[in-house]
């Protein structure tokens, strides 16, 4: 192993030298947030919806306080409830299948396809029932999902589809961005994110004006007018602080994820041949944001050694798929239910990619997995 007392740590994801150089201009925007006392929901809220709902494509987006958030407001927009089904992955985060539970309904899974990660597609209708009112396909490392399938699934059926887009922002399918690829979609501005606040924020976008209106009334307390409620709402408002720090963020977002692929390409250049590795496929009608850049290791617990002798940070998403998390543990689907999904969660591993990455730092990388790979093939022999 080489020397690496004297090299520093590269971190799995830098937000202080991404925020460094819009320091002064977040500043102003903030100290006229304070001037102006407009705290929440106020004219930089409007402004964000705006300015991102045009990037995307649609014609409205409602700002939240979280991407969770979104995803409840966006299934109860739907019409989801008491006794009806969602399908969706057990392959994501939790949000995904927790935001099916507020609303009393219940998560129908879809084992995930072991090339993509993404939900299987050839699984999807075998899951259908008459329970079934949405489909929620995740589109998971920033990658969409196979959106055309998908739609024409639940055209087949009459079912509406909803966009988990939380990883996805400024990915495309077949030239459309994620979020203007289905009935409604759900962004998260987690501050790790391809576009990322100072703090919990997500969104809900739609061409459906409808779907728009029911999604802004249940944010705030079910009212247009102050302290006339017409239905029973949430409190889910986006904060004109994190609206103001999206709005300045926003215009860089594609030169950001421009640079993330330009790292993919190097990581997959290198690594894509190395015995014991794997990478997730890039199916050739998408454009992933490459929010994360993950590999499969035969032997997991080895990379995951390398990278920490060698100083660099390193992430599991997801090491528990959701159907054998505990909170889930009353749908009685124990290991082997989703095997593909099980699969991945003890393989998978999440390299770093961002836009601030140096060349020196992803060789650093690209050469600990191949150090990984070559002690793989040692054991094997």
């Amino acid at each position: 192993m080489t020397d690496t007392t004297a090299l520093s740590q590269i971190p799995f994801l830098d937000l202080a030298a991404q925020n460094a150089p819009l320091k002064d201009e977040i500043d102003k925007a903030l100290s006229s947030i304070f001037t102006d006392s407009s705290f929440v929901l106020g004219p930089a809220v409007d402004q964000f919806e705006r300015d991102f709902a045009a990037y995307l494509g649609v014609k409205h987006c409602v700002a939240v306080h979280n991407g969770t958030a979104a995803l409840h407001l966006a299934l109860l927009a739907l019409g989801v409830g008491a006794g009806d089904e969602v399908v969706t992955t057990p392959n994501s985060f939790i949000a995904t299948a927790e935001a099916i539970s507020f609303c009393g309904a219940t998560a129908r899974f879809v084992d995930a396809n072991l090339r993509t990660a993404n939900i299987d597609i050839s699984q999807i209708e075998r899951s259908i029932n008459k329970n079934t009112k949405v489909l929620l396909p995740v589109h998971l490392y920033g990658q969409p999902a196979q959106m055309d399938a998908v739609n024409e699934i639940a055209a087949a059926h009459g079912l509406r589809v909803l966009e988990d887009a939380c990883q996805a922002h400024g990915a495309t399918f077949k030239g459309i961005r994620a979020g203007a690829l289905s009935d409604v979609a759900c962004f998260s501005f987690y501050p790790g994110k391809n576009l990322g606040a100072a703090g919990d924020g997500g969104a809900v976008v739609t061409n459906d004006g409808e779907i728009a209106e029911k999604v802004r009334l249940i944010r705030n307390h079910g009212s247009e007018q102050k302290y006339h409620h017409q239905l029973i709402g949430h409190n889910f408002r986006l904060d004109s602080i994190q609206a103001a720090v999206l709005r300045i963020k926003l215009p860089h977002l594609d030169r950001w994820n421009e640079k993330r692929k330009e790292i993919a390409a190097f990581y997959t250049h290198r690594l894509e041949n190395l015995p014991g590795i794997e990478l997730i496929h890039q199916i050739e009608m998408v454009q992933s944001s490459f929010y994360l850049y993950v590999i499969r290791a035969d032997r997991r617990a080895v990379v995951e050694e390398v990278l920490r002798q060698s100083k660099i940070q390193y992430g599991l998403h997801y090491p528990v798929p959701i159907h054998l998390q505990p909170a889930y543990r009353s749908m009685n689907l124990g290991r082997g239910s989703f095997p593909i999904s099980e699969q991945l969660a003890d393989s998978i591993l999440s390299l770093p990619i961002y836009p601030e990455l140096s060349n020196p730092e992803q060789e650093r990388v690209v050469a600990a997995v191949e150090r990984a790979s070559q002690l793989m093939q040692d054991h094997n022999s």
